[in-house]
C-alpha cells in the first residue's frame, strides 16, 4: 500500500497547485539560456546534484522524526517550526518563499480532510514540511519519501518545460526516465545526510527566481 500512497502522493493530480510554479525556469527560457533537450537535461541534473532541492530533500528525514515525535509530547511542535523556519530562510526569493508555503498549506489541508491533521491542526507549513507529514501519516518508507520529493520536483520542472522550452511531451517523458538513476543515487546519499552539513551551489536558480517577477509577461507564479 505504502507504494501506492506514495503514486498518490507524486500525482499531477494532488491538488497543491504546483503546475503554476516554475522555479525561474520560464526567465531562462525567455533569455534563451535554456532552449532545448539537452540544456533542460543539464539543468536538471545540475539542481539535483548542487541545487536547493538536494538540502530540502536531506531533511525529510529528520523531519519525520521531530513530527513523530509531536504525535507524542507537544514541546516538540517546537522542533518542527525550527526545521520549517530554516528551510524557508534558505530559499531567497519570496516567491519561491510564498510558493513553499502555498504548497504546504495546500498539503496540509489535503491530509486534514482525509483524516490525518497535524497534531495542533496548524496548516501554516512549507512543502518540505507537508511533504515529511504525509510520508509519515502514509507510512511511507523514509527511502521512497526521498525519492518521491526529488521525483516530483523533477516531474513539475519539466511539465513547466513542456509548454515553455518547447519540449515535446515524449522528450519529457524520456528525460524523466533518463534522470531516474541520478534520483535513486541522490536519495541513497541523502537520506543519512545532515542538512546542515550539506551546500548547494544554485546561484544561478535564485538569481532566475529573483528576476522572475520583473519579467514583463509571463505564464507563472514564479
Amino acid at each position: 500500500m505504502s507504494s501506492l500512497s506514495l503514486v498518490q502522493l507524486v500525482s499531477p493530480a494532488l491538488p497543491v497547485g504546483a503546475f503554476s510554479y516554475s522555479e525561474g525556469l520560464e526567465l531562462l527560457v525567455q533569455r534563451e539560456s535554456l532552449n532545448d533537450l539537452t540544456n533542460v537535461a543539464e539543468w536538471l541534473e545540475a539542481e539535483l546534484i548542487r541545487g536547493q532541492v538536494i538540502i530540502e530533500a536531506a531533511a525529510l528525514r529528520p523531519l519525520r522524526q521531530s513530527l513523530s515525535n509531536w504525535k507524542f509530547s507537544a514541546e516538540h511542535g517546537n522542533d518542527v517550526l525550527d526545521w520549517a523556519h530554516w528551510l524557508i530562510a534558505l530559499r531567497d526569493a519570496s516567491e519561491v518563499r510564498a510558493q513553499q508555503q502555498q504548497m504546504g498549506r495546500s498539503l496540509l489541508q489535503l491530509l486534514a480532510d482525509l483524516g490525518h491533521p497535524l497534531p495542533d491542526g496548524g496548516l501554516d507549513f512549507g512543502w518540505p514540511v507537508a511533504w515529511a507529514w504525509a510520508g509519515l501519516v502514509w507510512e511511507i518508507p523514509p527511502l521512497e519519501v526521498v525519492q518521491g520529493y526529488l521525483y516530483g520536483w523533477v516531474a513539475n520542472q519539466l511539465s513547466a518545460a513542456v509548454r515553455l522550452v518547447p519540449l515535446g511531451p515524449t522528450q519529457a517523458q524520456r528525460l524523466q526516465h533518463q534522470l531516474q538513476p541520478l534520483i535513486e543515487t541522490q536519495a541513497s546519499k541523502l537520506i543519512d545526510a545532515d542538512p546542515r552539513q550539506l551546500w548547494c551551489g544554485g546561484v544561478g536558480a535564485s538569481m532566475a527566481q529573483l528576476s522572475h517577477a520583473e519579467l514583463y509577461s509571463r505564464l507563472f507564479r514564479s
